[in-house]
């Protein structure tokens, strides 16, 4: 059956450029333009263009805006100030993850979520169910393009374009007063890649403008890149996918975030179930893993250790600058230590790996 996708404002752009279009969870975007492993190499040691417009975008605002967000998120809203982000999961009652998100704080009582492009109906939905009528909540995901411009490099080739000085953004904070390429834009050091770089927020008709202005400063230091190596360089640098790592049925305290869920804050969806899992004790927990044997797990592959399945891969593959063979794996809390081996059915056999701790991709993020 014919299914109508939906497109960002750079899809002509992409199909000029040679990207190989597939479909993303209802978008048409490139996976690849020049191929993954080179896209993945070039954000690694230059610079990398990624056209993420396809994420959502939902504005939270009104006297009870502050009070809410902080009930919604597992995270603490209230250690933010305008002009600061905030990476936090969002859950359930039960505990399970609705989605994760990044939270922007563009003034007292008013926010900017933005979150992942699968989930934008279903999150905006289950806020407006958890809403007062001191809340309002309004989907502009159509509103928006976004770019993320990351790698070493990235800084260098986006103050060209750029009014606003860069250096005094630090990682996880923005400035939305500023112009990249002559178009009003909200500019936040973040990212989804493990290395240093920005992501650009402007109004979807202008989108074009700030990608071609982009592409031209960077010249050969810089590239477009699909959702390929965008795979590969989240997964390098042990950054969680929602539907892998987090899910309705994987807690974050499961997922190894742990460190944002403020069990100490007042209470917030999920807090009850949350604080009795750590209370009880974790029973199952995401391990990072090393293969032994040659061969390529990939996502939702069973584990097996001691006879008996233990568990189930989230995420695998060759980690390209590593060069080598990770998964990430939700297994049984009594084989969560490094050294302990396993085995991934890949294709019904089991191909040998252990447990390790420290092996992915450490961040090139910028503190200060």
């Amino acid at each position: 059956m014919y299914v109508d996708l939906k497109r960002t404002p750079l899809y002509e752009r992409h199909v000029a450029l040679g990207g190989r279009m597939v479909d993303f969870g209802g978008w048409e975007l490139p996976v690849q333009y020049t191929g993954i492993l080179k896209e993945h190499e070039k954000v690694r040691t230059q610079c990398g263009l990624f056209d993420v417009s396809h994420m959502g975008e939902i504005t939270v605002q009104g006297p009870g805006a502050d009070a809410f967000v902080q009930h919604l998120v597992t995270n603490d809203v209230s250690a933010i100030h305008p002009g600061q982000t905030l990476y936090s999961p969002m859950c359930y009652p039960d505990g399970g993850t609705v989605d994760d998100l990044i939270i922007y704080q563009m003034a007292p009582n008013d926010y900017l979520l933005v979150v992942n492009a699968a989930n934008t109906d279903k999150d905006f939905a289950w806020m407006c169910e958890q809403a007062g009528t001191d809340v309002k909540l309004e989907n502009r995901s159509a509103d928006y393009g976004q770019i993320a411009i990351q790698g070493p490099m990235a800084q260098q080739i986006l103050q060209q374009v750029c009014d606003v000085n860069l250096e005094t953004i630090p990682f996880f904070a923005f400035q939305s007063g500023g112009q990249v390429a002559g178009c009003k834009a909200i500019v936040s050091r973040t990212g989804y890649t493990g290395e240093d770089g920005f992501e650009v927020y402007v109004s979807a008709e202008q989108t074009g403008l700030v990608w071609d202005a982009l592409l031209h400063a960077g010249g050969d230091a810089i590239c477009p890149v699909g959702l390929g190596a965008r795979d590969t360089l989240r997964f390098e640098a042990k950054l969680p996918l929602y539907g892998q790592e987090l899910s309705a049925d994987i807690t974050p305290l499961e997922a190894a975030l742990g460190f944002f869920v403020k069990l100490n804050k007042e209470d917030f969806i999920g807090a009850q179930a949350l604080r009795a899992q750590k209370a009880q004790g974790l029973s199952r927990k995401l391990v990072e893993i090393e293969m032994i044997d040659r061969g390529m797990p990939r996502a939702h592959l069973p584990i097996r250790a001691a006879g008996q399945e233990i568990g189930h891969t989230t995420s695998a593959g060759v980690a390209p600058t590593l060069k080598k063979t990770l998964a990430l794996g939700l297994v049984d809390a009594a084989y969560i230590q490094p050294g302990t081996e396993v085995e991934i059915m890949v294709r019904g056999k089991g191909l040998k790996a252990r447990v390790v701790k420290g092996g992915f991709y450490k961040k090139q993020t910028k503190s200060k």
